[in-house]
C-alpha cells in the first residue's frame, strides 16, 4: 500500500530534449529531476527502460532485464576518455520534437561501438574491473542476452526459431561454439548494458538523494523474438518447432473494436508454478533493484489472460484463460516480503481481478479522462477514490487532455464542466486540481498535461503500428508560471512532503 500522498510526473526519458536526436541518461535526466523538485513533485514514472522492439515500443523488448543502449549518455562516455568531444557532432536531421528512429539507433551504435573498442584497447584500470563484475553479477541474463544479440545479427534478424538447429535447440556444444565465434560482438552488448546500468544507477541515486522515487513499468509479456524466450522456452506455449500456439492481447475494448493483437507468447503457468515460478521472481528482483516502485502492466493477466490462436487476423477469436492467481504473488511475498507494485487494472475488470489486487493490497489505477462518459456512479471520478489508488489524467495510451477534450462528446464535455466547476478555458489544469483535491495517494499527470499540448503530442495510439513513442519536447515549452502552478497545487493539497 502506498500510504503517503504525493503526486508525480509521466514522462519517458526519450521523450527528453538533448542534441543527439532522443532523451537519454544524461544532462536532460538530471535537469528533469532538479524540475521535479522545483514543482513539488515525488514521483518520475516512466515507461519500460529495455530495448524497443517492433514499431519501436518499449513494451516489446527483447529482453526483460537488458536496458536500452539508446539511452546511454554519450556525453559521459566522452569524459571517460572512450570517445572524443569531435565523434558527437550530431546529426542536422535530428529533430528537437519527435525521436527519428531510423536516424538514432544507427547514430548511436556507430558511438557505442567506437566507445567500446576504445575501452578494451585500453590498458587494464579499475573500470575494467567493475566491468567484470557487473557480467559475473548479471551472468544469469547477460550471457545469455548477449548471444542472442550477437547470433540474431548473423541470421539477419530472423526469428529465433530459424537459426541453425542446434542453436534453436540451444545444443550446449553449439552455444559454446557461438560464445567463441562472436565474442568481439558479446563483448560489445555487455558493455553497452555495464554502461546502460552504471548510468541509471548514478541517476537513480540523484533522484532519490532528493527525494524523487522512480516509478518503473514492467510488461506482463515479452516479446517472441527475445533473449528470453529463446532462453527459457518450456516456460512458453510453444509447439515442437519454436512457433507460438497461442498469443497474448485483448478483446474489442476502449480503444479498438477488433481488440488488441499484441502477439506475445504466452506463459505455461505450470511449468512457472513447478519451478517456483523463479523466472518471474529474478524478473521482478531487478525491477525493485532499478525502481522504487513498479507498475506491472496488465495486471489483470495474472487473474484472467486473453489468448488468441497464433496467426488469427484479429484478436476478436480468443478466449479466457486462468492466470496464475495468488499463487504467484505468495511466491513475491515469500521472495521479498513487502511488494511496492502498482496494478495496471484497466480495461475488462472482473471480480476474480479486484479478490487478487485486494488481498495483496496492491494500489489499483483510476483514469480521469474515462470519467465522464455517464453520471456520477463511474468508478472513474475522483469522488469514489479510495487513498490506495494511483490516479491519473491520462496514461501513455490515453490522449492528452486537451487533445481528449477536443473530441469529446457533449455528454462529456457538460459533464466534466459540471463536475469540476470548469468553464473549459484550462480543462487540463481543471483534470490536474481535481485529481490532486482527490482522496488518492498518489497522482500522477503526463508531462503534455502540464504544458497543455494537444494531440499532436500524444505518445502513444494503441492498435496503430507506426508513428508512436517518438514524441519529445523542448525546456522552453515548459513555462515557470506552469512549473509554479504546479507546485502550489502539490502543496495545497499536502503532496510535497517538503512542505511543512
Amino acid at each position: 500500500m502506498i500510504s503517503a500522498r504525493a503526486s508525480g510526473i509521466l514522462l519517458h526519458p526519450t521523450s527528453l530534449p538533448g542534441q543527439f536526436g532522443s532523451g537519454d541518461l544524461g544532462t536532460g535526466s538530471y535537469k528533469f529531476v532538479d524540475w521535479l523538485v522545483s514543482a513539488g513533485q515525488t514521483y518520475w514514472q516512466m515507461l519500460p527502460l529495455g530495448e524497443v522492439g517492433a514499431g519501436n515500443s518499449p513494451y516489446a523488448s527483447n529482453s526483460a532485464f537488458a536496458g536500452n543502449h539508446l539511452m546511454i549518455d554519450l556525453e559521459e562516455l566522452v569524459t571517460q576518455g572512450w570517445l572524443d568531444a569531435s565523434d558527437l557532432i550530431p546529426n542536422p536531421e535530428f529533430n528537437a520534437d519527435h525521436v527519428h528512429f531510423d536516424l538514432v539507433k544507427p547514430y548511436r551504435i556507430e558511438r557505442l561501438q567506437r566507445a567500446a573498442l576504445r575501452f578494451f584497447s585500453a590498458p587494464r584500470n579499475s573500470a575494467h574491473s567493475e566491468y567484470i563484475e557487473f557480467c559475473i553479477s548479471e551472468k544469469h541474463w547477460l550471457d545469455d542476452f548477449a548471444l542472442f544479440k550477437a547470433v540474431e545479427h548473423h541470421e539477419q534478424f530472423q526469428a529465433w526459431n530459424h537459426w541453425p538447429e542446434e542453436l534453436v535447440r540451444r545444443e550446449p556444444r553449439a552455444i559454446a561454439e557461438a560464445r567463441l565465434r562472436y565474442v568481439d560482438e558479446i563483448e560489445f552488448h555487455k558493455f553497452c548494458q555495464w554502461c546502460f546500468y552504471r548510468q541509471w544507477f548514478l541517476l537513480k541515486n540523484y533522484a532519490n538523494a532528493r527525494g524523487i522515487r522512480i516509478i518503473g513499468d514492467v510488461p506482463i509479456f515479452v516479446s517472441y523474438q527475445s533473449a528470453d524466450v529463446w532462453e527459457h522456452q518450456a516456460l512458453f506455449e510453444l509447439d515442437a518447432s519454436g512457433n507460438p500456439i497461442v498469443v497474448a492481447g485483448v478483446p474489442p475494448d476502449y480503444f479498438s473494436e477488433t481488440g488488441q493483437l499484441w502477439g506475445n507468447p504466452l506463459y505455461r503457468w505450470d511449468v512457472h508454478a513447478r519451478t517456483g515460478y523463479t523466472w518471474w521472481i529474478k524478473r521482478l528482483e531487478q525491477a525493485f533493484r532499478l525502481f522504487d516502485l513498479v507498475r506491472i502492466d496488465h495486471f489483470r493477466g495474472f487473474a484472467n489472460y486473453w489468448a488468441t490462436p497464433a496467426g488469427a487476423p484479429n484478436a476478436i477469436g480468443g478466449e479466457w484463460m486462468p492466470g496464475p492467481g495468488e499463487n504467484l504473488f505468495e511466491a513475491f511475498q515469500q521472495a521479498f516480503g513487502e511488494l511496492p507494485i502498482i496494478a495496471e487494472d484497466l480495461g475488462l475488470i472482473t471480480p476474480n481481478v479486484i479478490e487478487l489486487r485486494d488481498k495483496f493490497n496492491l494500489p489499483g489505477m483510476r483514469i480521469l479522462q474515462f470519467a465522464f462518459g455517464d453520471n456520477d456512479s463511474n468508478y472513474f471520478l475522483p469522488h469514489h477514490y479510495i487513498a490506495n489508488t494511483v490516479a491519473y489524467t491520462g496514461t501513455h495510451d490515453n490522449d492528452t487532455s486537451l487533445g481528449w477534450w477536443n473530441s469529446a462528446t457533449e455528454h462529456e464535455k457538460k459533464f466534466a464542466l459540471f463536475y469540476l466547476g470548469s468553464e473549459g478555458k484550462e480543462i487540463n489544469w481543471d483534470m490536474i486540481d481535481a485529481l490532486s483535491a482527490s482522496a488518492a495517494n498518489t497522482v500522477v499527470f503526463p508531462l503534455q498535461d502540464v504544458m497543455g499540448l494537444n494531440s499532436e503530442h500524444r505518445m502513444n495510439f494503441p492498435g496503430t503500428p507506426l508513428g508512436n513513442w517518438e514524441w519529445r519536447f523542448s525546456w522552453n515549452w515548459l513555462q515557470n508560471w506552469q512549473t509554479e502552478k504546479l507546485e502550489g497545487l502539490t502543496a495545497s493539497h499536502h503532496r510535497n512532503p517538503r512542505v511543512p
